[in-house]
C-alpha cells in the first residue's frame, strides 16, 4: 500500500518520498500489513481557512485523510495534494517542517495515528 512520505533530508529541508507498506496473505481476510506500534489514535477536524506555514509534525505519524483535501508543501518546493483515502507518513520532526493548507476553502477530517519511535518502515 502506498504512502506519502515527508521527512527532514541531511540538508535539514523537508522532501517527498513515496513508500509501500508490504502486505501479505491472500485468504479471506485480505492482504495485511505487519502490526505497526503506537501510542493511540487523534480525530482531527480543521475549517476550510486553515493554513499553516512551515512546522514540524510533532511526532512520527499517520496522517490519514478522511474528508476534504490539503495541500502539503516541502523544503524543496514541492507541493503535493492529498485527498480523502490518501495517507501522510510525517516524519519531519526536525529541520524547517513542511506546509499545510486546505483546499477550496473546504473543511478536511483526519486521523492522527502516531507511531512508535523504534518502528522500522
Amino acid at each position: 500500500m502506498r504512502v506519502v512520505r515527508v521527512y527532514t533530508g541531511d540538508d535539514g529541508r523537508s522532501h517527498f518520498e513515496d513508500v509501500e507498506i508490504p502486505l501479505s496473505g491472500d485468504g479471506a481476510i485480505g492482504r495485511l500489513s505487519e502490526l505497526i506500534r503506537g501510542p493511540g489514535v487523534v480525530f482531527r477536524e480543521v475549517g476550510g481557512d486553515y493554513d499553516l506555514d512551515f512546522h514540524n509534525a510533532p511526532r512520527r505519524q499517520f496522517v490519514v485523510n478522511l474528508a476534504g483535501s490539503v495541500d502539503i508543501g516541502v523544503g524543496d518546493g514541492a507541493v503535493r495534494r492529498l485527498g480523502p483515502g490518501e495517507i501522510l507518513l510525517a516524519e519531519d520532526t526536525e529541520g524547517e517542517g513542511h506546509t499545510s493548507r486546505a483546499v477550496d476553502g473546504a473543511p478536511r477530517q483526519c486521523l492522527f495515528i502516531p507511531i512508535d519511535d523504534d518502528v522500522n518502515l
